[in-house]
């Protein structure tokens, strides 16, 4: 068991009694900060500052919500250059990043736009060449094409060959998938 500590071994503990407010010297000077590579501000724009710090994690938020949608696409660029080191950023520096993600989203915005456009139409074009393969000849058209992640596609092609393309027999045949993996050698 811990033993008892007696009066005289205790640690004194001082009182600070209540202190009035620093009063500095009428000649005193802030320190020079000249030698270092940083502004003395005095009045700094927190307000400010927090509300561009909210509205750059809307919008980069906003940014993974586009990236995680259009997922199985490739070559779209979602990053965002960062300002430099880690250090506080100024407001005007908070600004221009907000201003370059805002540009960010707007690209990405069109870019998956015009994507779906494309992707849309051949998906139309894919129900009607499955509907009539005769009116729409050699068309091929692959998961790529409609959005979809896997090596699938669809071809109309005529059914028993040149037979078939003497008597107009056309058929949609749809391929299995990717090719299975050929080991070296």
């Amino acid at each position: 068991m811990a033993e008892l500590l007696s009066g005289d071994e205790l640690p004194e503990v001082m009182v600070v009694p209540e202190e009035a407010p620093l009063e500095l010297p009428p000649d005193w000077q802030p320190p020079s900060v000249e030698h270092l590579e940083t502004e003395f501000v005095e009045n700094d724009d927190l307000g400010a500052r927090r509300d561009l710090r909210i509205q750059i994690a809307r919008m980069e938020g906003e940014l993974g919500e586009l990236f995680g949608s259009a997922f199985p696409r490739m070559g779209i660029e979602f990053g965002v250059a960062a300002p430099g080191g880690p250090r506080v950023l100024s407001v005007d520096e908070l600004e221009r990043v907000r201003d370059s993600l805002a540009a960010r989203l707007q690209d990405v915005r069109g870019e998956l736009h015009d994507r779906t456009q494309v992707e849309e139409c051949y998906r139309e074009r894919l129900e009607h060449l499955v509907a009539e393969p005769g009116a729409h000849r050699w068309v091929r058209i692959s998961n790529e094409d409609i959005g979809e992640p896997g090596c699938r596609h669809w071809h109309s092609r005529p059914r028993w060959g040149p037979l078939g393309l003497l008597l107009n027999w056309w058929r949609v045949k749809v391929s299995s998938g990717c090719p299975l993996a050929m080991g070296r050698g």
